[in-house]
């Protein structure tokens, strides 16, 4: 089976040399941009194509607002903010995910408490969102506190694992029965909609990530999604180190942040999303080519949620056990294609193993068996 995997991506990549996980694709107007915004000198976060971007971003995913931001851990620490997160309060979240959404909590001064996923999704459990609020949330006045710690629970952020939509109708109806905020950690679902409607816009506030392995590229960068005005006016005050609109004058009525996207790579960015959509074919096309090769040879497939149009940013495999896993992983990657294990858990890295989490079972099972495999887009 490791034999025929390698043979299948190699006929897929068209090439002996080594294959990454996921690399960009320049295929369009990047140059032409980039060098209009070097002859302009507007290279830093004032120039036209931040606006620009900003509102295809907001037109491509449905939302009323685009907010864009430096990075997609800096639009998660502000979104969680505009959310209401206050230091000394709590967020739930999955397990299952990169380690900048536990980061962004944690720059609130909040601290994650971890969910199980669901396995159809790889996205944070309904099911057991429910169970854990049902168990341990006290419904207060002001909202819902933890029986254990005795903290608030201010914010739920689900992350969209791979592309794949979560159960959002199922997290909605749990979210709004307690008051619960809901936030989008979108950052992989660029393109991915469920029952047509774009991921990043179910909750008060979604985030998406533009570094230089997603589906698309500012080389660095994130957005924040809302269709609230309000939210939307305090994000970029926020972004903009809390700048007050003035000819000349300096003045900044609070605490804020260096966050807003440059001109320059917006105009990356601009560039490529107008390949998007041509890219999710591509990338949907590569993984109906996974799912055929594991039919054929006894694997298990990852495949999107019922009701969903996923992006497929990385494709996955889920192996027998540990040992198959580490077998494949091992026999990839000394022969130059590129594969890797499901993240560490979040509930196990030093800095958050102290953090409350339900038994988690569903996401050490996938931390066991899942290995994703080369996902760039297909020439």
């Amino acid at each position: 089976m490791f034999d025929s995997f390698i043979r299948l991506v190699r006929e897929i990549y068209q090439t002996e040399q080594f294959i990454p996980l996921h690399e960009p694709r320049f295929a369009g107007n990047e140059k032409q941009y980039l060098l209009d915004v070097i002859d302009s000198t507007f290279v830093s976060s004032v120039g036209p194509y931040v606006t620009e971007f900003e509102s295809k971003i907001a037109a491509y995913t449905g939302a009323k607002h685009a907010i864009a931001t430096v990075n997609g851990t800096a639009a998660l620490h502000v979104a969680l903010l505009l959310a209401g997160v206050k230091p000394g309060e709590e967020v739930i979240a999955q397990a299952v995910t990169f380690v900048a959404t536990c980061n962004a909590i944690h720059y609130c001064g909040a601290e994650p408490v971890f969910v199980d996923v669901d396995a159809a999704t790889l996205g944070l459990s309904p099911l057991a969102l429910a169970e854990f609020l049902d168990r341990f949330g006290e419904r207060r006045d002001d909202g819902v506190y933890n029986k254990t710690s005795g903290k608030r629970i201010a914010a739920c952020l689900s992350m969209h694992t791979f592309g794949h939509p979560c159960d959002l109708a199922g997290l909605t109806r749990v979210c709004d029965d307690y008051c619960i905020q809901l936030v989008e950690d979108a950052a992989e679902a660029l393109g991915s909609r469920l029952n047509g409607r774009h991921c990043g816009t179910f909750g008060k506030l979604g985030v998406l990530s533009f570094n230089g392995n997603k589906i698309i590229t500012t080389g660095g960068g994130g957005m924040i999604l809302t269709d609230n005005e309000e939210l939307a006016r305090r994000a970029k005050h926020l972004t903009t180190t809390a700048k007050l609109p003035h000819a000349w004058k300096f003045e900044h009525d609070q605490i804020g942040y260096n966050y807003r996207m440059p001109n320059l790579n917006a105009a990356l960015g601009l560039a490529q999303l107008e390949q998007l959509p041509d890219f999710v074919r591509r990338k949907r096309a590569l993984a109906q080519l996974y799912l055929d090769w594991a039919q054929a040879n006894g694997a298990q497939f990852v495949e999107e949620p019922a009701g969903a149009d996923a992006n497929y940013w990385l494709n996955a495999l889920l192996l027998d056990d540990h040992t198959q896993r580490d077998a494949f992983l091992e026999f990839s990657n000394t022969r130059g294609v590129m594969t890797r294990p499901l993240w560490e858990l979040m509930a196990d890295l030093p800095m958050y193993q102290h953090c409350q989490r339900d038994d988690l079972r569903q996401s050490r099972q996938l931390a066991e068996r899942l290995v994703n495999v080369p996902s760039s887009v297909v020439v």
